[in-house]
C-alpha cells in the first residue's frame, strides 16, 4: 500500500511540474471570430458588420502596434479585453467577455517579470490580435 501511495505521490508531482503549452495564433483566431468580428471585422480593421451603428467606431486592431511606438502592449491590450482597462468608460463600448476568462490558467509574463495565471483564452486572442499587426 505504501508503494501504492509513495507511486501516486510521484506522479502527481511531476504532473504538476509540467508546464502548460501556450497557444499560438490559430487558437485565438475562432475566438476572434466568435466574439470580436462582429464590430472590428474579420480582419481586425474595426469594418464589422455592426460598426455602422455603433456611435464610437471600433479601433482598428491591426494598428495597435503602430499606435504604441512598434511595440504590441500585451498587458494593455489584455486589460482592455479582460474589461479591467475599461472600469472607468460610461456609457456603452466594448463588452466585457466573461468566457473568455474561464478554463485552463497559464502562468504569463507580460513584460513587467512576474508570471501570473491568466486564462488561457484570453492568452490566444492576444496571440491572434498580435498576429495581425500591420505597419502604417
Amino acid at each position: 500500500m505504501l508503494r501504492i501511495i509513495s507511486g501516486l505521490a510521484m506522479v502527481m508531482t511531476v504532473g504538476a511540474c509540467v508546464e502548460a503549452e501556450m497557444p499560438v495564433a490559430a487558437d485565438g483566431k475562432g475566438l476572434f471570430m466568435e466574439n470580436c468580428a462582429a464590430c472590428h471585422g474579420a480582419n481586425g480593421k474595426g469594418d464589422g458588420p455592426m460598426a455602422r451603428s455603433m456611435t464610437k467606431p471600433p479601433k482598428d486592431l491591426t494598428l495597435i502596434q503602430a499606435r504604441h511606438g512598434d511595440k504590441f502592449p500585451e498587458s494593455i491590450v489584455l486589460s482592455t479585453i479582460d474589461g479591467y482597462a475599461r472600469s472607468d468608460l460610461s456609457g456603452p463600448g466594448m463588452p466585457e467577455f466573461g468566457a473568455l476568462l474561464e478554463g485552463d490558467l497559464i502562468p504569463y509574463d507580460s513584460g513587467d517579470g512576474i508570471e501570473t495565471p491568466t486564462p488561457r483564452k484570453l492568452l490566444a486572442l492576444l496571440e491572434y490580435i498580435e498576429s495581425i499587426q500591420q505597419t502604417r
